[in-house]
C-alpha cells in the first residue's frame, strides 16, 4: 500500500498542534505530513522544528486562508506522484485506523474521487459531519451536525460532499478538476471541490468506519466577523460557478431569500464592515468565476438529473429562522409544511 500524504493547514494552532499531529504519527498506515503553516505567530512552527523532524514543514508569511494553507501540500503530491492525499485540520485527532480505511475504501473503486470520514466532536458524543449536503436552496450543511445518535450514520454511502476537516482526496482527480478554490479562502471550499468532481463523474464516499475528532470553529472564532464575511461572499459564488443554468434558475430565488436573511441579521447584530466587504469582495468575484464555470460545465460528465438527485430538498436542520419564515408563508398560502 502506498504512503499516502496528510496535510495540515495551521495557523497559530500550538494549543491543539501536538495532538494532532501524534495522532497521525501514530496512524497505522504511517503517512508523510505536509504542514503547511499561514503565517502564525505563536510558537508553531518551533514545536514541528523542534519536536517533529520528520514532518515536512511549508512556511508562509501570511495568512492565506484554509483553501490556501492547504493547495501547497496537494502540489507536493501532484508532483511526487502520490496517489492519494488527505487533508485534516490542526484542530482534529485521527483514529488510529483513520487513514488506512479511507485509503482501502479509494482503492476499491476507481470511480471514487474522494473520500470522507465520520468526524465527531471532540468529546467524541456528537456527530461533527458525515459529510456534507447542498440543498436546493443553495445552502450547504454538514450532515448530522450535533446529533448524539452517532450510530444512526454507521451505513457507508455516496454523499454530495466530503467535509475539509478529515477527508482523502485522489490525486489523479485533483489533476482534472483542479485543487481548492483560493478565492473562498475559508468556508464552503471543500463542498466546491466535491461539487467540481461531481461535475466531473467522479463519486465521493462516506467511510464510517474512519472515525476523527474535531474540536469546531477553534481556529475561525478567533476573528470577529470572520464566519459572516466569508458566508456572505461564498455562498453565492459556489452556487454561480457549479450549478447548470436549469438548475440554478430553480435555486437561486430561495438562495436570494436566505442570502438576504444572513444580510439583514448580521447588520442587526452591527456587523456592518463584515456585510459590506462580503457584499463588494462577493460581487467583484462573481466576474471571475464566470470564466471558470464555463470551463467547469463545458467538461461536465454527468446530467442535470443526476445534480439534481443528489441535492436536499429542504432547507439545512439548524436553518430554524428560515424554517419559520417558510412555515409562515406556507401558512399565509394555506399550505401546510
Amino acid at each position: 500500500m502506498q504512503k499516502p500524504y496528510v496535510v495540515i493547514p495551521n495557523w497559530n494552532g500550538e494549543d491543539r498542534l501536538r495532538e494532532c499531529l501524534d495522532s497521525l504519527e501514530a496512524q497505522s498506515l504511517q503517512p508523510h505530513i505536509i504542514v503547511v503553516d499561514n503565517g502564525s505567530t505563536d510558537r508553531s512552527i518551533e514545536i514541528i522544528e523542534r519536536e517533529y523532524p520528520k514532518i515536512e514543514l511549508i512556511k508562509h508569511s501570511k495568512n492565506h486562508g484554509y483553501a490556501g494553507g492547504v493547495n501547497p501540500g496537494f502540489r507536493r503530491a501532484q508532483t511526487s506522484k502520490i496517489n492519494f492525499v488527505a487533508v485534516f485540520n490542526n484542530d482534529a485527532i485521527a483514529d488510529k485506523e483513520w487513514l488506512r480505511r479511507l485509503v482501502s475504501c479509494l482503492e476499491s473503486s476507481p470511480e471514487i474521487g474522494i473520500v470522507t470520514c465520520k468526524l465527531l466532536g471532540a468529546s467524541g458524543d456528537s456527530l461533527d459531519s458525515s459529510g456534507e449536503c447542498y440543498t436546493n436552496w443553495g445552502l450547504p450543511y454538514p450532515r448530522g451536525r450535533g446529533e448524539i445518535d452517532i450510530n444512526k450514520y454507521d451505513g457507508a454511502r455516496d454523499i454530495f460532499a466530503a467535509t475539509g476537516g478529515a477527508s482523502l482526496y485522489r490525486v489523479r482527480m485533483l489533476n482534472e478538476v483542479g485543487l481548492f478554490d483560493e478565492d473562498f479562502f475559508a468556508y464552503y471550499e471543500d463542498v466546491d471541490l466535491s461539487f467540481r468532481a461531481q461535475l466531473a463523474g467522479w463519486k465521493v464516499r462516506y467511510v464510517p468506519s474512519a472515525i476523527a475528532y474535531h474540536q469546531i470553529g477553534a481556529t475561525s472564532s478567533r476573528i470577529k466577523g470572520f464566519t459572516t464575511y466569508q458566508t456572505i461572499k461564498n455562498l453565492p459564488l459556489l452556487l454561480w460557478k457549479n450549478l447548470p443554468m436549469p438548475l440554478l434558475v430553480r435555486i437561486w430565488p430561495r438562495l436570494l431569500l436566505a442570502h438576504t436573511f444572513f444580510i439583514l441579521r448580521a447588520l442587526l447584530r452591527l456587523q456592518f464592515i463584515a456585510v459590506i466587504k462580503g457584499v463588494l469582495v462577493g460581487s467583484y468575484l462573481w466576474f471571475k468565476k464566470l470564466v471558470e464555470r464555463r470551463r467547469i460545465l463545458r467538461n461536465r460528465k454527468v446530467s442535470d438529473e443526476y445534480i439534481w438527485g443528489m441535492v436536499v430538498h429542504d432547507l439545512p436542520p439548524n436553518a430554524h429562522n428560515l424554517r419559520r419564515l417558510r412555515s409562515a408563508w406556507w401558512k399565509l398560502r394555506g399550505k401546510h409544511a
